[in-house]
C-alpha cells in the first residue's frame, strides 16, 4: 500500500511503499478515504509533542474515516463495508492514518455520521474526544448550564460550541475581532476578548457570579483567566492545555474546581479505549440530528500534497479543518 513515512524527526514525509496490514485480533482493517490534519501532527512530526512520542520509522496520522475491509477474531460491533471513523493511530508505536489502509483496534471506532462526507467524519475525532471528555466527562454539562468555550471558532471550539448547545446549555465563546462572526454563525454568544477583559464580560453575561463551565482550548494566560470566569462554589474550568505554570488562588478563592484533558492517554496506555469509541457514536447521532458539524478548509490535498497541508496547518492561515484525501475518490 502507499503511505507516507516519518523516517526522522523534523524530516519530509516520504510517500513508500510498505505492506498492507492484517487485521488480529480485536482490530478492523480500515481502507481510508480521509485523514484529519491536527496541529498536534505538524508538532509530532518536528519532535515538539514529548507527550506523544513516536517510535521511528513510523506512518502519521491521527485521525481518520473509512471503509472497513475486513474484521479480526472476536469483532462483532463491525462488519465489511461500514464507513467509519476515529482517532486511531499515529502516537507510540501505533501506525497513523496517512496510509491506505491501518489495522486499528475496534473500540476506538465509531460508525460515521451517515450526513457527513468522509472528509468531513475525519476532522471530527481528536476534536470531538477532546470536547466531550472536557464537557461531559469531566464538567458534566447539562441543559441550564452558562458555558464559556474560550477559542470558540478554533479546531476544538468550534466542535465545543455546538456539544455544548447540543446539550441545551446557553454557550459563550471568545475570539479575537475575526472570530466572531464564525462564533455567532455556530449559534454561540461572541465575546471579543481584545476588547473586553474578563471582569467585564463575566459582570455583562453572568451577573458577576460565572460561568457554570469555562472550557479552555488555548492554554496559557487564557488559562489563567479562566479561572477568574468560574460560577463561585460550583464552576469547573476544564482545559486542554493546562501545560506550564499557574496561579489557582483565584479558582480556589471561587471555591470553583478544575479538571485536565489528557485525550491521548487511551492510545499510549491501552485503557479506556472503549470510552472513545462510545464518544463518538454519541456524536455520530449529534452529526446526523444536524447539530454538529465541522468547519472544512476548502483547500483540497492528497498524500502527494501533504505537505502543504501540514504547511497551512503551522502557518495559521486554513480556514478551518484540514483534510487529507487518502483514497483520492471524487467523492471524498
Amino acid at each position: 500500500m502507499r503511505a507516507l513515512v516519518l523516517r526522522e524527526l523534523d524530516t519530509p514525509l516520504e510517500l513508500a511503499e510498505i505492506a498492507t496490514p492484517q487485521a488480529g485480533p480485536g482490530q478492523v482493517l480500515v481502507r481510508i478515504h480521509a485523514s484529519g490534519v491536527n496541529p498536534l501532527d505538524t508538532k509530532i512530526r518536528v519532535g515538539q509533542a514529548d507527550h506523544a512520542h513516536r517510535v521511528l520509522p513510523a506512518v502519521p496520522g491521527l485521525d481518520l474515516a473509512g471503509t472497513v475491509e475486513a474484521v479480526g477474531e472476536g469483532v462483532e460491533r463491525f462488519t465489511p463495508s461500514d464507513e467509519v471513523f476515529g482517532m486511531t493511530g499515529g502516537v507510540g508505536d501505533i501506525q497513523g492514518s496517512l496510509a491506505e489502509y491501518a489495522a486499528v483496534d475496534a473500540r476506538l471506532l465509531a460508525h460515521k455520521p451517515r450526513n457527513l462526507t468522509m472528509s468531513q467524519a475525519a476532522a471530527l475525532p481528536l476534536v470531538t474526544i477532546t470536547a466531550w471528555e472536557g464537557l461531559v466527562d469531566r464538567a458534566g454539562i447539562r441543559a441550564g448550564h452558562k458555558v464559556l468555550v474560550h477559542g470558540g471558532a478554533g479546531g476544538i471550539g468550534h466542535v465545543a460550541v455546538q456539544i455544548a448547545l447540543a446539550h441545551n446549555a446557553e454557550v459563550f465563546a471568545t475570539g479575537g475581532p475575526r472570530s466572531q462572526r464564525t462564533i455567532k454563525e455556530l449559534g454561540a454568544i461572541p465575546i471579543d476578548y481584545t476588547a473586553t477583559d474578563v471582569a467585564t464580560y463575566v459582570a455583562d453575561h453572568t451577573g458577576g457570579e460565572g460561568f457554570d463551565i469555562v472550557f479552555d482550548t488555548v492554554g496559557g494566560a487564557t488559562l489563567d483567566a479562566s479561572f477568574a470566569a468560574a460560577r463561585f462554589y460550583t464552576g469547573h474550568v476544564v482545559s486542554a492545555l493546562g501545560w506550564g505554570t499557574h496561579n489557582i488562588a483565584p479558582l480556589s478563592f471561587r471555591g470553583a474546581t478544575y479538571s485536565g484533558v489528557f485525550t491521548l492517554l487511551p492510545l499510549l496506555t491501552g485503557r479506556e479505549r472503549a470510552h472513545h469509541g462510545d464518544i463518538l457514536e454519541q456524536a455520530a447521532a449529534i452529526a446526523e440530528a444536524g447539530r454538529l458539524t465541522p468547519r472544512l478548509d476548502p483547500r483540497h490535498f492528497t498524500l502527494e500534497s501533504a505537505a502543504e497541508a501540514y504547511h497551512a496547518v503551522t502557518g495559521g492561515h486554513a480556514q478551518g479543518k484540514i483534510v487529507i484525501d487518502v483514497s483520492n475518490p471524487a467523492t471524498v
